[in-house]
């Protein structure tokens, strides 16, 4: 038996490394050797490395839960009073267990602004710590969350918006709310789905492209729409035509 597969190995690694998360990963590694030897080389360069949260996730019960967990340790630690507003970015960290990279809008002395969160989380142990939480600066007018990309950042032009976004659907539900009072119908407009969305920032707005499936009584249909929304929040349907 050579050191690296004796259990003493295994077992000074654990109580070593395991309090931390940032390095509890070599405990993986451990036990990856010893139990499949054969997937060592092909499963260490991936562990530890920091990446996105699955699609949508940002947006899950889950992720909001330990964004709000995050603040309120925050504000227990630091006897501040943050408030909670949204998860504007989510990735994920394989440690031993999950070390989640948050990046949180929420509200300081009545100001928006962005803080930068990490949480250690062992669901098999019905375990999780707060490790980080730190001021990323104040929160932009128009956020990427809002249309994807910021003016003068990742390039500019359209982007590609997931349809699930919060500002998306508010801005579909202005043009659907809108097009209902510019129209003679008897039956209203009800929103199926936001097939596509599209956005970008133009001098002090941001530019909402999008196609909606919509239903009208017994009809279905879709509406190419472009809403734009100001820096106060206002929203603007400027056009509006029937696409296929």
């Amino acid at each position: 038996m050579d050191l690296l597969t004796s259990p003493l190995f295994t077992l000074t690694l654990l109580l070593l490394f395991s309090a931390s998360p940032a390095i509890a990963s070599l405990c993986q590694i451990a036990d990856q050797y010893h139990h499949r030897p054969d997937k060592m080389a092909a499963a260490t360069p991936t562990l530890g490395g920091v990446r996105d949260s699955p699609a949508g996730s940002a947006n899950s019960a889950e992720i909001e839960g330990l964004a709000r967990f995050a603040v309120d340790e925050h504000n227990k630690k630091q006897n501040a009073v943050v408030e909670f507003l949204r998860v504007v970015e989510a990735k994920e960290q394989v440690v031993a267990g999950t070390l989640h990279h948050l990046v949180i809008e929420a509200v300081d002395a009545g100001k928006k602004k962005l803080y930068e969160a990490k949480v250690w989380v062992k669901p098999w142990m019905n375990f999780q710590e707060l490790q980080e939480f730190k001021h990323a600066g104040d929160s932009p007018q128009l956020t990427p969350s809002d249309l994807g990309a910021k003016k003068g950042c990742h390039g500019s032009g359209l982007r590609d918006v997931a349809p699930h976004d919060p500002a998306v659907q508010d801005a579909a539900d202005h043009a659907l709310k809108t097009i209902q009072q510019r129209s003679n119908s008897l039956f209203p407009y009800e929103l199926q789905e936001v097939v596509d969305a599209k956005a970008e920032v133009v001098d002090d707005a941001a530019k909402f492209h999008m196609v909606l499936k919509v239903k009208r009584g017994t009809t279905e249909e879709k509406l190419k729409v472009e809403v734009h929304k100001t820096t106060e929040g206002t929203f603007h349907l400027n056009h509006m035509e029937p696409t296929h």
